[in-house]
């Protein structure tokens, strides 16, 4: 990326830093009267064009019509982003409130609590979100509802204690009625908390007492085995509001990444291991999405007890409010990791990095509450 000399050219330096500002706010084309009036009225309109030639020249604007004003390239989005984060971010007073009134609480209803979390965050950015998560143990089944597909499967949904949801098909031999899936799910409560055994017929228990094994035997299987973070993700039409994704194509590559998890996984690691704010703009994202690359990602990570365990990721356009940004990842990092940290405390919870094994006592814990 080209470097724009400071020194002699602070100036130059600090009208791109104004035009890439005024243009994150307007999304038009920003003029030398324009960009005068906004903040450069020491300058004139005359020395405000000469800088405008230098930096289209240098790379970091072009001009869509030779009489248009302006826009900043992706290399002066990188340049004003890299500043921005060297500054203090400000956040608005009504989003600070937001964030609290939603991060500052603590919970064992983690999963809710993350998704309630991040579709906040989305709101405020206009954006799309990802959000990386440590597998917490001391979970368990606490609900199985039953819903029929066909005359041969059923959908089984298993609610965890966490809040966490996780879908199993289940075949039948034969139609089973509404009813006899009901009293297949008061087996399954009563499996689950030895609380008032239904009556079935015998071909409702046989499938009853098979289900049971299959569905705690599923749990189990994926509980302990943790290879990749749990990925929660919102947002996803904030995207269709912004220009830069009217094209299909475009906006098909984009939610490429919100599609596929594993394309985003590397960043967010990356993210974890630094400890800070990272971002990635433009053709940045090249090794994880095809062209054209009109995209930015932006994500910090959070904290239980001082250790990074997973990353917070903004998706949106190139032409991101990136001060904004910054300012409001760093306080739901700040808010987030504070409230699990306690969380953790109050409610003796443990937790696992990708990789991690599950440790003897929670297995005992599953099998003492899931028992075949």
């Amino acid at each position: 990326m080209p470097e724009l000399r400071k020194g002699k050219e602070d100036r130059e330096f600090k009208v791109l830093l104004g035009l890439v500002k005024l243009y994150l706010e307007t999304g038009k084309p920003i003029g030398s009267n324009t960009l005068k009036e906004s903040a450069f009225d020491r300058l004139s309109s005359a020395t405000i064009r000469n800088y405008f030639a230098r930096l289209e020249k240098e790379g970091f604007l072009m001009q869509h019509h030779s009489s248009g004003g302006r826009v900043p390239t992706e290399e002066a989005y990188k340049i004003f982003a890299k500043e921005a984060l060297l500054n203090n971010s400000h956040i608005e007073p009504d989003e600070e409130f937001a964030l609290k009134e939603v991060l500052c609480k603590e919970t064992r209803e983690l999963s809710i609590y993350f998704q309630e979390a991040i579709e906040k965050l989305s709101d405020i950015l206009g954006s799309a979100v990802f959000f990386s998560s440590p597998r917490f143990d001391q979970d368990f089944i606490v609900e199985v509802k039953l819903v029929p597909i066909d005359d041969k499967r059923c959908l089984c949904v298993i609610v965890t204690d966490f809040s966490l949801v996780h879908t199993v098909i289940l075949y039948t031999e034969q139609k089973m009625s509404l009813f006899s899936l009901k009293r297949v799910e008061q087996y399954f409560h009563f499996r689950l908390t030895g609380l008032d055994k239904p009556v079935l017929s015998s071909e409702e228990e046989s499938f009853a007492k098979k289900s049971y094994n299959e569905v705690v035997l599923r749990h189990f299987v994926m509980y302990t085995n943790f290879n990749q973070e749990d990925v929660y993700k919102a947002g996803f039409s904030k995207l269709l509001s912004q220009p830069e994704f009217y094209d299909p194509l475009t906006l098909a590559s984009s939610l490429a990444i919100f599609e596929n998890s594993r394309l985003i996984s590397p960043l967010l690691q990356e993210t974890i291991e630094s400890g800070s704010i990272k971002y990635w703009i433009g053709s940045d994202l090249e090794r994880i999405t095809p062209p054209p690359h009109v995209s930015s990602i932006i994500a910090t990570s959070y904290s239980i007890n001082h250790r990074p365990v997973g990353a917070i990721a903004i998706l949106g356009a190139s032409r991101q409010q990136y001060e904004k940004v910054f300012g409001v990842l760093k306080l739901f990092s700040e808010l987030l990791s504070e409230t699990l940290t306690k969380s953790m405390y109050k409610y003796k919870l443990s937790y696992r990095q990708p990789g991690q094994f599950i440790d003897n006592k929670a297995v005992s814990m599953i099998e003492n509450q899931e028992s075949l």
